[in-house]
């Protein structure tokens, strides 16, 4: 027998460390990985159901093309047959054209290996085509970030075991981050408090000290008031905030232009908040420290998401926490900013052509819709399933029927691959060579190839330079990516002198010894110097007036709708959005429910259990209904990732930030409201 190292590439904080035990070309079981600090050795549920997942009899084996498009009706071709059709439609429409513009890609975070930009790094050799820009989850809260920081870089979590008070604002670890949860827990075991602000009453919630139940949209009109408490009391960290801090003067002005018992009035009834709670919070926040304050994605995920968590940033600020070992704001690390990430930096043959068209990935198939002069005619698809998870689904179904060729590159038959024409199988991260760092923790992993390929699935490494070869034998010189370079020599172009480095390495095969920490100051801005303009902590930001925005962090009242319940569609335990629905190990009823306050099903005359349409004027999905009272009223929650994709309901909802470092802002998946009628 025979064990590599491998690290879980989902879309996923834990990004966990495997050992996978392989005899005679077979994975017989996976395990976590002790050498890596933060996940220790333990993996979630979908970690040890890795062997299902490489050897489901619903994942692909062959290329497959279907005719006609969403007929179902497939014919298994080679490898050969399906990369010469692709590539002759790419130089046909090149010689139409005149350039690669009728040619676009749609790839994001299925797979956030960094060899996985060879998607990228093939559409940039061919010179000018059409690319998305923009990122769907994270885009608003990773700017407010920039706006107050400098740059969006967590504290080690691991260091949350040392914090005295700890804040889970919109986050819900015991689903989404289990690893986390040790931490908190040793935290705790030394005397420290949780807190969890949530609308909806989570695992997470039902064990915190003070859980905060809150409406949706409105947190930051609750951080605003904390911090007029913590201001009005003196109980904020004085010294901080005029030392190493800029535009405290405008903020505190905004923060007076309300009588406090006025302010906690309206606070209280717009965020359904009691006035208890919000001042037994004001005082753990007072007499707690170091104090870590983790805001989740899903917060920002709203109309108003960026400027919520800019008030939530100020009062970390405020108390000076931000600075303190075992304290900090936590959201978002951008670690991968170290590497020179080299297989995208490349350009067409000649150098310099014709700009590529870039297109809101958020907006994707209208922004398609609408191009002209050309317009796209054949779609990439990697690392996605946008027919489950992207928001205006009818465009997207519109779109579809409009284009020349749609190639999938994916694991298995997704809705997306589903209303394809060419299916390309692709590499489980068990059969191929990678490199993996987390957007939460600071360990660093090499995924090790520890199998032969399933059938006959490629990597998107190696889909790139089949392609690449394919295209320059019928064209030769037509794309300048490097088809001859393998993935060990990728990986070792990383590794500059930088990395190895941060990363205490010799060299970058060290890393089959085991993960290795980045070697760092911690918390990032302990030497209280930021990375804004001002080299200090923003309340108010140039930068962000600059880009149309408040200066400082103001309450922006969220989108609102004639439709009554607002849903919210967070993600299930057993399922990063639509990757796992194929294990049959689990079981998904949950991905098929809808929870409802009691007071809301009954004044709708429904009844636990009962299929009930969720309708707005979009379209419409069927669920079965929960009636539990872990929701608010005017709130109901469904799992995404499910059969009847949620995002039906969603259409052109946007954040008010994420442009500043994505191009565009992400979608507001969290502003959407609906309806809830007995019946199909």
């Amino acid at each position: 027998m025979v064990i590599f190292r491998n690290v879980c590439p989902r879309n996923c904080y834990n990004t966990c460390s495997l050992l996978s035990y392989v005899q005679e070309g077979k994975l017989l079981k996976v395990a976590g990985d002790p050498q890596n600090g933060y996940t220790q050795g333990k993996l979630c549920a979908k970690g040890y159901a890795s062997t299902e997942f490489v050897y489901s009899p619903e994942r692909l084996r062959f290329p497959l093309r279907q005719y006609p498009r969403g007929s179902g009706k497939w014919q298994r071709i080679s490898w050969e047959e399906a990369l010469t059709e692709i590539a002759e439609k790419i130089l046909e429409l090149n010689q139409l054209y005149g350039s690669n513009l009728a040619i676009a890609y749609n790839k994001c975070s299925g797979n956030i290996g960094l060899l996985h930009y060879a998607v990228e790094g093939m559409f940039n050799s061919l010179g000018a085509h059409t690319k998305p820009r923009g990122n769907p989850c994270l885009a608003a809260g990773q700017d407010a970030f920039i706006y107050d920081f400098g740059k969006a870089l967590n504290p080690d979590p691991e260091k949350m075991a040392d914090s005295k008070l700890i804040i889970l604002w919109g986050v819900n670890p015991a689903y989404t981050a289990i690893q986390q949860i040790k931490f908190i827990n040793k935290a705790r075991q030394k005397g420290a408090k949780m807190v969890v602000i949530d609308p909806i009453f989570t695992v997470t919630a039902a064990k915190a000290d003070l859980y905060i139940q809150i409406r949706p949209g409105t947190d930051g009109l609750l951080a605003l008031l904390l911090a007029k408490i913590l201001v009005e009391e003196g109980n904020y960290d004085q010294s901080f905030v005029l030392k190493h801090t800029w535009g405290f003067e405008p903020f505190l002005n905004y923060l007076r232009s309300n009588n406090l018992q006025d302010f906690l009035s309206q606070v209280s009834h717009v965020t359904g908040v009691r006035p208890e709670a919000i001042w037994e919070l004001a005082s753990l926040l007072a007499d707690s420290k170091p104090c870590s304050l983790w805001v989740g994605f899903g917060l920002q995920r709203n109309t108003n998401g960026g400027q919520n968590i800019r008030a939530i940033n100020a009062l970390m600020a405020l108390t000076g926490n931000i600075c303190l070992p075992g304290g900090g704001a936590y959201y978002l690390n951008s670690n991968l900013d170290y590497f020179p990430q080299n297989l995208l930096n490349h350009q067409g043959p000649g150098g310099s052509h014709k700009q590529s068209r870039q297109v809101d990935l958020n907006n994707f198939a209208s922004d398609l819709l609408n191009l002209k002069d050309p317009p796209v005619r054949l779609l990439w698809i990697a690392n996605r399933n946008p027919l489950s998870q992207d928001q205006n689904l009818n465009k997207w179904r519109s779109l579809l029927s409009k284009l020349d060729l749609i190639v999938t590159v994916d694991l298995y038959m997704t809705k997306t691959a589903a209303m394809s024409d060419l299916v390309l199988p692709a590499a489980s991260h068990f059969e191929e060579d990678d490199l993996n760092l987390s957007y939460w923790h600071h360990w660093l992993t090499l995924n090790q190839k520890a199998l032969p390929p399933f059938f006959e699935a490629k990597s998107d490494l190696q889909i790139a330079r089949e392609l690449t070869a394919k295209l320059n034998k019928l064209s030769p010189g037509f794309s300048n990516f490097p088809f001859e370079l393998t993935a060990e020599d990728w990986l070792a172009k990383e590794f500059t002198p930088q990395v190895l480095k941060l990363y205490g390495l010799q060299n970058w095969e060290e890393l089959k010894d085991g993960p290795r920490k980045l070697l760092q100051a911690d918390p990032p801005w302990a030497g209280r110097t930021f990375l804004t303009p001002s080299g200090k902590f923003e309340f108010y930001s140039a930068h962000a007036k600059k880009n149309n925005l408040p200066a400082i962090a103001k309450f922006k009242w969220p989108q609102t709708s004639s439709y009554p319940l607002r849903l919210l569609s967070p993600q299930y335990l057993l399922s990063i959005h639509s990757q796992s629905g194929w294990l049959s190990w689990f079981e998904h009823d949950n991905l098929g429910i809808v929870k409802m306050h009691p007071a809301d099903a009954a004044k709708r005359g429904l009844l636990d259990g009962n299929q009930v349409k969720i309708f707005n004027a979009y379209g419409s999905i069927v669920r079965k209904i929960q009636i539990t009272a872990s929701v608010p009223p005017g709130v109901v929650v469904a799992y995404q990732g499910g059969e009847d994709p949620l995002n039906t309901l969603i259409v052109n909802a946007f954040t008010d930030m994420g442009a500043n470092q994505n191009g565009t802002n992400n979608i507001a998946f969290y502003d959407v409201y609906v309806e809830c009628a007995k019946g199909r």
